[in-house]
């Protein structure tokens, strides 16, 4: 019976039902549905990073400071800050870390 039942029935209104009857029910939703969640936007258990290759939705930080999410940063990307680490921390001069590139090292 139950599975007839629910064989008419999509997720969301199988919880909407049996959850309106009084039983707690809840849809078990796929990772692309639970990225496109609007409640998960909502409430902050989503954010959107700024990345330099676009828009990046992903999961936000469960800890909350006054009661929101801490803002994401994106990852660098590879060799984002190679001049500056081969420059400012290892003393390199400009001249070397493009002779580096050029020579395909880095």
């Amino acid at each position: 019976m139950v599975a007839d039942w629910t064989k008419r029935r999509d997720k969301h209104e199988a919880m909407r039902l049996i959850g309106g009857a009084g039983v707690p029910a809840g849809a078990v939703l796929d990772t692309m549905e639970l990225m496109n969640e609007p409640s998960f936007t909502e409430r902050g258990i989503l954010q959107t990073a700024q990345h330099p290759t676009g828009p990046f939705k992903m999961p936000s930080w469960p800890v909350r400071f006054d009661g929101k999410p801490p803002r994401l940063e994106p990852a660098p990307l590879l060799g984002q800050h190679t001049t500056e680490v081969f420059g400012e921390w290892l003393g390199m001069s400009a001249g070397d870390v493009e002779a580096l590139r050029r020579d395909g090292v880095i």
